[in-house]
């Protein structure tokens, strides 16, 4: 089968086109002709990184790609949720000794994956599965409720943009940070209330959105040092998620607002083998709220091809891209 692979790590690691061998079904497993796989920033980080300094980097020489929709094309023993012909989507491979999505088949973790939203083409249905997940986990362990306010920085993001409309899914009061007039459109087209962070403080915002109270909820898509204005938007004993935390700041003033911080790093599953059929849950519940007209992925406008791989890595590393970079295959 054709696939892109790496032959190294590195600033300057090139793809290259390839043929290797079609994986085998085993037990557990499906086997996936590959329509489309999307692009998130830690496969970048993967392809510059490598295993020396990024562990779950897979053995060289490398498919990597996690995000994938296609097609069932066998099933292997115990299997008894797919069958072939199935269009399915999941975040499956691309770390460790998972082969990655790009190529044209994959052998997945039936645990992992789901049945595809019947609404979404297969191109829209590679955009969701780390974003979707990362997001509704978020929400989830912070518990979000009809009602409450509930504030998302950087909105327009992979990770933000479903939270957004997650979060209004179940009745919230949305506000998302943005950068400018792009992205606020973007976020209002959601039915949220964008705010503009380089020319509102986080004070003005909040007492303006809140009444000066605080939003009962922030997830920050942006973290690191941002996390400290997450600190400073939230509410008495609120809650806090976040996907980017290796960072050292000072907790009090999360200790003296009495906040519960919430970590997401949706890897686990596939890093640790460890609760693998959550994701696939996970999986089967955004395909309803998919098919309900509640969420819709946001895609980048650039239509590339498996040849096109390097461009669609530099394509999200450039900071350009508005929206999911989807790869066809």
């Amino acid at each position: 089968m054709k696939a892109m692979i790496l032959d190294e790590y590195g600033e300057n690691a090139t793809f290259k086109l390839t043929e290797i061998p079609q994986p085998s079904v085993e037990a557990g497993q499906v086997l996936v002709r590959v329509a489309a796989t999307s692009v998130n920033t830690v496969d970048t980080m993967i392809r510059q990184m490598g295993q020396e300094n990024l562990p779950i980097s897979p053995d060289l020489p490398a498919v990597l790609g996690m995000d994938f929709a296609g097609t069932v094309e066998a099933v292997g023993d115990g299997v008894t949720e797919f069958a072939p012909g199935d269009e399915v989507y999941g975040c499956a491979g691309g770390l460790m000794d998972l082969q990655g999505t790009l190529a044209e088949y994959m052998a997945a973790d039936a645990r992992l994956i789901a049945h595809k939203p019947k609404s979404l083409s297969m191109r829209e249905a590679a955009a969701l599965p780390l974003v979707a997940i990362t997001a509704y986990e978020g929400l989830q362990r912070a518990n979000v409720r009809a009602g409450q306010k509930v504030l998302i920085h950087g909105g327009a993001g992979g990770v933000g943009h479903v939270a957004v409309q997650l979060a209004r899914h179940s009745g919230a009061e949305v506000y998302a940070t943005v950068s400018g007039a792009q992205q606020a459109a973007i976020v209002e087209s959601y039915g949220a209330t964008a705010i503009n962070y380089k020319s509102e403080t986080v004070a003005d915002y909040v007492e303006k959105h809140t009444g000066g109270a605080g939003f009962e909820i922030v997830y920050d898509t942006v973290g690191g040092a941002n996390l400290t204005n997450s600190f400073d938007a939230a509410a008495l004993n609120g809650d806090v998620a976040t996907t980017v935390s290796m960072v050292e700041l000072d907790l009090t003033p999360a200790h003296f607002k009495g906040l519960s911080l919430h970590v997401v790093f949706m890897l686990i599953p596939m890093i640790h083998d460890h609760k693998r059929d959550e994701h696939g849950a996970i999986l089967t519940a955004l395909a309803k709220i998919v098919d309900a007209g509640n969420l819709t992925p946001l895609l980048d406008e650039n239509q590339l091809g498996l040849a096109d791989v390097g461009q669609a890595y530099d394509r999200l590393t450039s900071g350009q891209a508005i929206g999911k970079v989807v790869v066809e295959i």
